[in-house]
């Protein structure tokens, strides 16, 4: 495994460092039982020890005695759920909201003084976390690449999404619009939030879903969406204010999970968010996100708008759930400021930036952060025009209509938001698998974050890899061999011809490629990324899997990456060029597992040394001294637009 020269001059620097912090951690995280030689945890279950979300954990502190409030949760089950816990729910008076066989999961409101007794008491239960309430997150085509490649399909036929079904969960979908009214366009329309309709009357669903999928002939292509021909699946999760639960969104994957095969649905797209307080292990979001991704269905989940705090300075650490789980494509929002050529385009202000900060407790009560590197990329996503519903809740309450065909059922309306870039990641999926269809859901997201475009003056914790670049992943797409299985050799060829110069040209200007993918807490970097395969690109892995911690060094272990890709560097601040030229944002910046945060001025995160809320080389507040985790409030589209 190669290592750059600025990792190899800083690892001397730090190694001794890194000595130290791992050996406080172990004094801090080691119970009194364990120094006297009793047995460590047995499983990661027991290594969290507490059942309970933070947040529930706290509401239980903070309880007056004999208090008769409700609570409403999510218990994911190791198990099935046995007659004993059915037993003690209907003792309790427990009102069960919906029961996820395929996720192994159940919603229930429960007074809140039995709740820490069914997370003690009953084995399959292996977590208990809130039933949150979820929210939006909130040229288009030629700018983001798609327009380039309509005609490599082959055949006479176009690159449009044909055969690929693409499903929305979101606030519903107006069918009546000219977007969508082509026969067998929508599959299947079903209602998770209990009011009985399918439609959309907050607006955004119907937003969201055009922008991935909707069709090219009532604009003539000018407001065509990404995969204009694939076929929807609408999943109505959010109310007519724009509002669900947790619960919601697992009954609607529980029913993909489940009808997926039926339907063709190769992309799922989440422009939704709750606050990512659990660590994804145990988030029931990404539990079930995780899942989806194992039967082969790409996720793309938004990043969240809560990228700068209310007095208008940037903000760490706020990336929603679902967008917290590593298997699922995170998108943050980027501003192409109305323009096709992208040297202009920047990563918008309000886009929520990582590392993820979801937590779990040890045993003896160390919180350990996940503290993972998203976004995975960003995408256009400021005053996107795209369909409006009928009579919308959004367009009645703003001054958003664009006025560009103001007859009725063709209507187009401005939203912005990680809510609009989520939408044209899931469309360029959507492309890759009908150029490609046995590509699984990592080499999807490999492909997108290796072609992308990094931005100048961003860094990797604000744009992941880069700017989205239908193009170059559609083109990367096609060459990779359909043959690759589990038994493939570690490093065999993946391309069936030569890779491509790693550049993409769009609206006359030329950018590089990131030529760099994401594994978790650490970047890998190089050509060998697409050139060889990586068993990490199967399915059923993480792609941080077979990354591993050796003495402050970032590496792959043999087994699973294969060589001539360099790992580490910590995060970068880019300048335009790819990632493999850009300067360190914190040099030799290792983010590691159990949340300790290197930098070069040997700082400490989450409480090791110095505590949270390091005050950061550029002036500006990553983690809780920001914001309490626990009181975020998810604000959606309907004030991100304004912005």
């Amino acid at each position: 495994m190669k290592l750059s020269p600025g990792l190899k001059r800083h690892l001397r620097l730090t190694s001794l460092a890194l000595a130290l912090a791992l050996a406080l951690q172990t004094l801090l995280t080691t119970t009194p039982a364990e120094a006297a030689g009793a047995a460590g945890p047995q499983s990661k279950t027991d290594a969290r020890a507490d059942k309970l979300s933070p947040d529930l954990r706290e509401r239980l502190r903070g309880a007056a005695r004999g208090s008769q409030e409700k609570a409403e949760v999510v218990l994911q089950l190791d198990g099935d759920e046995s007659g004993q816990l059915r037993a003690f729910l209907s003792r309790n008076g427990a009102h069960v909201k919906g029961r996820f066989k395929n996720l192994a999961a159940v919603a229930v409101e429960l007074p809140l003084a039995a709740v820490e007794e069914l997370a003690a008491f009953h084995a399959e239960v292996g977590a208990v976390s809130t039933d949150h309430e979820v929210a939006a997150a909130g040229h288009f085509s030629l700018t983001a690449g798609a327009t380039a490649v309509r005609g490599l399909a082959g055949g006479g036929k176009q690159l449009d999404g044909t055969g690929v079904t693409i499903a929305v969960l979101d606030s519903g979908l107006d069918t009546t619009h000219k977007s969508f009214n082509v026969t067998g366009k929508v599959k299947v329309s079903k209602d998770f939030t209990g009011e009985g309709i399918t439609a959309d009357p907050y607006g955004h669903g119907t937003h969201v879903a055009g922008l991935a999928a909707g069709v090219s002939s009532p604009t003539k292509g000018a407001y065509e969406g990404i995969a204009h021909n694939a076929n929807l699946v609408n999943l109505r999760v959010l109310d007519r204010a724009g509002r669900g639960k947790v619960s919601n969104v697992l009954a609607a994957l529980d029913w993909l999970l489940a009808n997926r095969a039926a339907y063709n649905i190769r992309v799922a797209n989440l422009s939704l968010g709750a606050p990512a307080i659990q660590s994804y292990r145990t988030d029931p979001l990404c539990v079930a996100v995780r899942k989806l991704v194992n039967a082969g269905v790409v996720v793309v989940a938004a990043a969240g708008n809560d990228g700068k705090t209310l007095a208008g300075r940037k903000a760490y650490g706020l990336i929603h759930t679902p967008g917290a789980e590593p298997s699922a494509l995170t998108v943050g929002a980027s501003n192409s400021f109305g323009t096709d050529a992208r040297g202009d385009d920047v990563v918008t202000t309000y886009s929520s930036r990582g590392p993820t900060r979801g937590f779990y407790t040890d045993a003896a009560g160390v919180r350990h952060y996940d503290n993972l590197a998203k976004p995975d990329l960003v995408a256009p996503g400021n005053k996107i025009n795209a369909p409006e519903g009928a009579g919308n809740a959004l367009a009645g309450g703003y001054d958003i209509e664009s006025g560009v065909y103001p007859t009725a059922g063709m209507k187009l309306m401005y939203l912005s938001g990680s809510s609009m870039a989520s939408p044209a990641v899931a469309g360029a999926a959507a492309l890759m698998l009908q150029a490609n269809p046995k590509l699984t859901p990592n080499m999807v997201k490999a492909l997108l974050m290796y072609t992308a475009q990094p931005l100048a003056g961003f860094n990797q914790l604000e744009q992941g890899a880069g700017q989205l670049n239908v193009d170059g992943a559609v083109r990367l797409a096609k060459l990779v061999r359909q043959d690759l299985t589990a038994s493939t050799a570690l490093g065999a060829a993946m391309l069936t011809a030569a890779a491509p110069a790693p550049q993409t040209t769009i609206a006359g200007h030329t950018f590089g490629w990131s030529q760099a993918v994401g594994f978790g807490h650490a970047y890998g970097r190089g050509s060998a990324l697409v050139t060889k395969y990586q068993k990490v690109y199967g399915s059923g892995l993480l792609m941080g899997d077979g990354i591993v911690l050796n003495d402050g060094i970032l590496m792959g272990d043999g087994i699973l990456m294969g060589d001539g890709i360099l790992m580490g560097d910590g995060i970068l601040m880019g300048d335009g060029r790819p990632w493999l030229d850009q300067p360190a944002f914190i040099p030799c910046g290792l983010l590691m597992g159990d949340g300790i945060l290197m930098g070069d001025g040997l700082l400490m995160g989450d409480g090791i040394l110095l505590g949270d809320g390091i005050l950061m080389g550029d002036g500006i507040l990553m983690g809780d001294a920001i914001v309490n985790p626990l009181t975020v409030l998810v604000t959606g589209d309907n004030t991100a637009h304004m912005r």
